[in-house]
């Protein structure tokens, strides 16, 4: 295939002088709440103001945005340091292209808040990811210049083939489709099956990528494709040596895109000529950005573990976390802790993650044993189909993934570890509701995927002392894959069982009492259960609750349990369909068990973002909510 000959770099030193560089907010400016505080920012209404801003004045703008989201997102919790790193980047996107005229999309919309407040967001950046309030990521129904609610990452390239090809199937070919994406993210398959499609596409409007190069996703990118931007970047330990013919020129070029770049992301002019020579060429280019995450704010500059990608309320002098927050032991934490020292008890233990290494707990195995740790980049499927590979050589791999994430990853877990009863275990962190950050990073659909995968068991903890259990026991299961799943929340206290039946829980049960309702509750649901058969036991009913901590396949002893009640009620932080309840059901239905079984979950719909206990008290699934649906559902008794 003939390479597109490659175009000029964009170093500063030829281009006309730059805006003057972005100060880090001051201790004192962030305790300052003017109304004319961001003076420049408060006059941009949407991108035609922003252009109409002479360029000695961006300056002023960019240190202005990182100041108002050092701000606003320290006192709601969001992600900071990816969006501090993409201000000059954004100004110019909307400085040389007429959204929402001309497409604009961002790869993994976490770096989306700068496109929010250049086109009129300002407001609602006081409920960023609350209830009733802004998104975290973009969103359709928030602005007409949000063409897609993209958060899983590696999408932006396959939605710009599509889009650039309806453009130009329609005649509409004044239109640019421009598509943002980070270096992180260009590690996903995905994004390299869109990228073949642009370059080759003879269907295609000209489509522009912005490559975000900033190094990484929440750490460090890896892989041969980081190896190669670090050498384009002059950092690598081959920048200066020219690759031998017939090599020469970037994989970029060879796939078939035109190449710009590097270019001084945080250099507004740089960027703006890069742009403009692109959208000139009239055909697929790949922009190449230099960026810095976090970049003007200190703590975020500091930070080398992730640069504050994604933070919750801090105090924005300090870039610490209130101190009431500090030290409670989250489920991640808890789990750090255990999968590191049943590593040094098990020497075929070995973790595959997914450019999620800290956020899952893994960087404690790591440092432990850094040879055990494999780390894919967001690349899913991948990380499944090499876990396989790793158990078919004899080892136990334990892959951690976000519950959402997990769905990108199905048929490799259905068909490359199912089908070989292969001994993999997936941990599940982010199940169920995960609150601020929607619809799109709900863990709440892998109950009912899993649920479908022959010979899989799952296990769900209900406190840190059953997660440590669950998780022994399913490294040291090897008939089959495993999975444990916990949410994003404080493990809490402990929850002891009165006693056990056949590997069921029994957390407590009314003495004394006919026993009228059986609550089968789902790992962290046994708190909600616990405190609503409290409330049912004051009003007269007998009340039984069990954790089963294997909640899948249902457990045998569990049917007979419901048959000696006169109604079951199963709670979990998942699916109602698909789930415990829909498989108690069929379990009692195949015995002839006429005990009525109600299964208490989630709707199946895209729940919005908001806090996490407000959204489960939605979905019934607080004390309240499952105290309400016991009682409208146990029938009076009849009188002899």
């Amino acid at each position: 295939m003939t390479t597109t000959p490659r175009s000029p770099a964009y170093p500063s030193s030829p281009l006309p002088s730059a805006s003057p560089p972005s100060p880090a907010p001051s201790s004192s400016a962030l305790s300052s709440a003017s109304p004319a505080r961001w003076p420049l920012l408060d006059r941009i209404e949407g991108p035609a103001d922003l252009r109409a801003l002479p360029h000695h004045g961006l300056g002023q703008l960019a240190a202005e945005i990182r100041d108002f989201l050092v701000t606003k997102v320290c006192a709601t919790g969001g992600h900071l340091g990816v969006n501090l790193g993409v201000v000059e980047l954004t100004l110019a996107l909307h400085r040389v292209f007429d959204s929402p005229r001309d497409v604009l999309l961002f790869d993994t919309g976490h770096q989306t808040y700068v496109h929010k407040l250049l086109t009129g967001r300002q407001t609602g950046f006081d409920r960023l990811r609350r209830a009733g309030g802004l998104s975290g990521y973009p969103a359709r129904t928030e602005s007409a210049h949000d063409w897609i609610e993209s958060s899983h990452a590696s999408t932006a390239l396959s939605y710009a083939d599509g889009l650039a090809k309806a453009l130009g199937l329609r005649g509409e070919t004044g239109r640019r489709v421009v598509a943002v994406i980070g270096d992180g993210a260009l590690t996903g398959g995905l994004a390299w099956e869109g990228l073949n499609n642009l370059a080759a596409s003879a269907h295609a409007g000209p489509v522009i990528i912005v490559l975000n190069d900033n190094g990484r996703s929440y750490a460090p990118t890896v892989g041969g494709l980081a190896r190669h931007l670090d050498r384009l970047r002059g950092h690598g330990p081959d920048a200066g040596v020219a690759d031998p013919a017939p090599t020469a020129g970037t994989l970029f070029e060879h796939l078939g895109l035109t190449y710009l770049g590097p270019v001084d992301g945080h250099d507004t002019r740089a960027v703006e000529a890069a742009l403009r020579h692109a959208r000139s060429l009239n055909g697929p280019v790949l922009v190449h950005c230099v960026t810095a995450k976090g970049k003007g704010y200190a703590p975020a500059e500091a930070d080398e573990a992730d640069r504050m990608h994604g933070i919750g309320i801090l105090d924005p002098v300090t870039g610490r976390p209130p101190a009431a927050a500090r030290g409670k032991e989250s489920w991640t934490s808890v789990f750090a802790a255990e999968i590191t020292a049943l590593a040094a008890r098990h020497p075929d233990l070995v973790a595959v993650t997914a450019a999620m290494l800290r956020p899952v707990g893994l960087h404690r195995l790591a440092e432990a044993f850094p040879g055990r740790v494999f780390d894919c980049g967001i690349a899913e499927q991948h990380a499944l189909c090499s876990a396989a590979g790793l158990a078919m050589a004899g080892l136990h791999p334990v892959v951690c993934l976000y519950a959402t994430f997990l769905n990108r990853a199905f048929d490799q877990l259905l068909m490359d570890v199912a089908l070989h009863r292969l001994p993999v275990t997936l941990v599940l962190d982010r199940a169920g509701v995960t609150g601020p950050d929607g619809a799109s990073h709900h863990g709440m659909w892998d109950t009912a995927l899993l649920s479908a995968v022959p010979g899989i068991r799952l296990a769900a903890p209900r406190d840190p002392a059953t997660l440590r259990e669950l998780l022994r026991e399913a490294v040291e299961y090897a008939d089959g894959p495993t999975a444990l799943r916990f949410p994003k929340a404080t493990a809490g206290p402990g929850i002891r069982a009165l006693g056990a039946m056949d590997g069921i829980d029994v957390l407590r049960r009314s003495p004394h009492r006919p026993l009228d309702v059986l609550l089968v509750s789902a790992g962290v649901m046994a708190t909600p259960c616990l405190e609503a058969a409290a409330a049912l036991e004051r009003d007269g009913h007998g009340v039984t609750v069990v954790d089963p901590r294997w909640t899948h396949p249902v457990p045998d002893a569990l049917p007979g349990l419901v048959a000696r009640h006169r109604l079951a009620v199963t709670v979990e932080d998942a699916l109602a369909d698909g789930g415990i309840g829909s498989a108690l059901r069929t379990a009692c239905a195949e015995r002839h068990i006429t005990t009525p079984v109600r299964a208490l979950g989630l709707p199946l719909t895209f729940i919005t973002h908001g806090e996490r206990p407000e959204l489960l008290a939605r979905a019934g699934l607080d004390a309240q909510g499952i105290t309400r649906t016991v009682t409208q559902s146990l029938t009076p008794r009849s009188t002899p």
